[in-house]
């Protein structure tokens, strides 16, 4: 079950970052993301509420709280680099945070047979190359690798985390909530800070936008939410090393996903590094 629930993350994951990258085409990406999350945390209050999730409670949930607190701060961060690019880097660069979970899993003993091991690898580098690496250009900014590899060590650091904020699956519920009550303070404190200094205020034509967007908004914060829980129930059920690795693939889903919505066209790194990617999921899952 391991390899269904972390192959289902990807899936959420990446189809989550793809309609939140539709979305900051309209929109401010920090408001986006405290809308998203704010509907999240409500459909999930009301789960919490019908299923008791509340008597769950314990020392745990302090998880959950780091994970709200670091995934926001690492997603701005992302964002800021993408701001600055150029994003041929910043994309595959970002995906190199599933080294955290791999890293944490190995420290705790898990050691992965030959063909696994084999398949971590070109899963890894599948990734990297989908994302379109640029490998001619300007140089980048020592600012742009600086922040991106910030949001990739926060983006690895919520996987660990996450995985770690419940025992049971009504616990995972009351986590979730938690994580997105966190992320829509921190994210709605920084947004409060933005529109003071004219930053980041929405005009009454972007208000009106954000309305209309409200279906698709609440697909992209629920797909997250809907994500983080299978990801941890992939860490509970088998290797994290695997579950890591695995869920990782999202930026593939991204592409094919704008391949098949927004018909752009694939580099031909792109379509190698998905091929190798799956193929590598492959020897993951038969291991």
């Amino acid at each position: 079950m391991t390899a269904v629930f972390a192959l289902a993350t990807s899936l959420l994951w990446g189809l989550a970052d793809f309609g939140g990258g539709m979305l900051t085409r309209r929109s401010p990406a920090l408001t986006v993301v405290v809308v998203s999350q704010t509907i999240a945390a409500a459909v999930l209050g009301v789960v919490v509420v019908a299923s008791s999730a509340w008597t769950q409670a314990d020392a745990r949930l302090w998880y959950a709280v780091a994970a709200g607190v670091v995934g926001p701060v690492a997603m701005l961060c992302f964002y800021r680099a993408l701001s600055l690019g150029p994003m041929g880097v910043v994309s595959p660069l970002g995906s190199v945070g599933v080294a955290v979970p791999v890293g944490i899993g190995l420290l705790l003993g898990e050691r992965p047979g030959p063909v696994q091991a084999f398949g971590i690898l070109l899963a890894v580098a599948g990734v990297v190359l989908a994302g379109g690496p640029q490998l001619r250009g300007a140089p980048v900014q020592r600012q742009t690798i600086m922040l991106t590899l910030v949001a990739a060590f926060g983006f690895g650091a919520v996987m660990v985390l996450i995985a770690e904020s419940s025992s049971t699956l009504t616990g995972l519920f009351l986590a979730l909530f938690v994580q997105r009550l966190t992320n829509v303070v921190v994210g709605g404190a920084a947004l409060a800070v933005s529109v003071r200094r004219g930053a980041a205020a929405l005009p009454a034509e972007g208000v009106r936008v954000l309305w209309s967007a409200l279906p698709a908004l609440a697909f992209v914060g629920l797909a997250d939410v809907a994500a983080n829980g299978s990801y941890a129930l992939a860490a509970r059920s088998g290797p994290v090393t695997v579950a890591a690795v695995l869920a990782s693939l999202y930026p593939v889903i991204t592409a094919l996903a704008a391949r098949g919505v927004l018909k752009e066209r694939l580099l031909g790194v792109q379509t190698t590094g998905a091929a190798i990617a799956l193929f590598g999921t492959l020897l993951l899952a038969s291991g």
